[in-house]
């Protein structure tokens, strides 16, 4: 590959031959940020969460060597969180904060969210001094929040023009409220998964 070659096509030059080698030692030389450098190394832990024993263990170790060495908080966390999407943990307690069932709790009350719907997806702990999966949870939350808000566009987009010259009706007032509600329901799980992946001072 050229030297001058954006990583995300370098990266996957090498993927795509199945030299992981040096498409790690790649992401390794060149400067961390957060559009293709990151977009580079999601594409490698979606193939190390492909991969079992050795093989992924010389993917996934410097990986996370890597993103341990990050200065960019927030590079390194959503690093984190895409890896995790490919079911692939770099994170063993040092990155993302440690929150318990009780602090779940009393955060997604603060935030008005449902965490019945929550249960649904993710495992949660009985106890409420046992730790929850904080990237498991940030990512349901921010999946939430992005279908909420899909499903308030769909409404939008299948009612007429309320400026507009035709008739109004009674139900398209109803339908544009649930838009509403859709809305807030999306900001409550994005502010939860957003207070989630902080850590605390």
């Amino acid at each position: 590959m050229a030297a001058g070659a954006r990583i995300t096509d370098a990266v996957a030059h090498f993927r795509n031959r199945g030299n992981f080698r040096s498409a790690v030692k790649l992401v390794r030389a060149r400067e961390p940020e957060r559009l293709r450098w990151r977009a580079a190394v999601s594409g490698l832990t979606l193939d190390a969460g492909k991969m079992r024993g050795g093989d992924r263990m010389r993917v996934e170790e410097p990986l996370r060597e890597l993103v341990l060495d990050l200065s960019d908080i927030i590079l390194q966390r959503e690093v984190v969180l895409d890896a995790r999407l490919h079911r692939v943990d770099l994170d063993r307690g040092e990155i993302l904060p440690r929150w318990t069932f009780g602090d779940l709790r009393r955060l997604s009350f603060l935030a008005q969210t449902d965490l019945t719907l929550l249960q649904r997806y993710v495992a949660l702990p009985r106890n409420y001094d046992a730790p929850i999966d904080t990237a498991a949870v940030v990512l349901a939350g921010r999946a939430f929040a992005n279908v909420f808000r899909q499903r308030a566009q769909r409404i939008w987009l299948s009612v007429p023009d309320q400026d507009g010259p035709g008739p109004k009706h009674d139900h398209h007032r109803f339908m544009l409220a649930r838009a509403d509600q859709e809305v807030e329901s999306g900001r409550r799980w994005g502010a939860l998964s957003k207070t989630l992946a902080i850590k605390p001072q």
